[in-house]
């Protein structure tokens, strides 16, 4: 997206305060309404697939809020991947514990799917960034006192890497943007297709 593309008002499907700091990274400060959308994932599901279309359903549920104006709607969605399965937010602290020690020492992805609609016109565009992650090995007291500071229990595969999980990390292949919880170099990429869209 150039400079000379006047950046229309964004709507951000989503509470994360990730994806809002990522956002005014880059220069947008939107709106924030949080969708409503059952995010349960079917057994053996594809993985891209149900990033791409969670987000898709977070970014339509919003867009119908706001039908014929002059808004951009953003849905995302991030799942951890390991061994083609995904983990999603742990529901309480044993289970976060539970995923981090199966990622402790492994290498896993981290999925985003990015939808964004033009709510005055219906058009829309989306797109799933990957990037792989390697854990190194994890003591058992590392996790249970990262556990204890209740950060992992809102994030996809229990931890986060802007935060105390950070040093869990012993390398990355892809978009570090990607795995705080927002691809930033594909949504300016989408931003701008949907831009120049007649």
């Amino acid at each position: 997206m150039s400079d000379a593309e006047e950046m229309p008002t964004v709507v951000l499907a989503s509470a994360s305060p990730r994806r809002l700091d990522l956002l005014r990274q880059i220069g947008i400060e939107p709106f924030v309404e949080p969708a409503d959308v059952d995010e349960t994932l079917d057994d053996g599901v594809d993985v891209a697939a149900a990033v791409a279309g969670l987000a898709a359903a977070k970014a339509r549920a919003v867009a119908a809020r706001h039908q014929g104006e002059p808004v951009l709607v953003l849905g995302a969605d991030t799942l951890v991947v390991l061994d083609g399965q995904p983990l999603g937010k742990p529901s309480d602290e044993p289970e976060a514990r539970d995923m981090l020690r199966r990622l402790s020492g492994r290498e896993h992805q981290v999925m985003t799917g990015v939808a964004i609609i033009d709510a005055a016109t219906g058009n829309d565009v989306g797109g799933v960034e990957t990037t792989i992650v390697r854990f190194r090995d994890l003591e058992s007291d590392e996790i249970d006192a990262y556990v204890a500071t209740g950060e992992p229990l809102d994030k996809a595969g229990a931890y986060g890497i802007q935060g105390g999980a950070a040093a869990f990390v012993a390398g990355l292949t892809g978009d570090h943007s990607n795995v705080v919880g927002l691809p930033l170099p594909l949504v300016e990429r989408l931003l701008g297709e949907l831009i120049r869209r007649p």
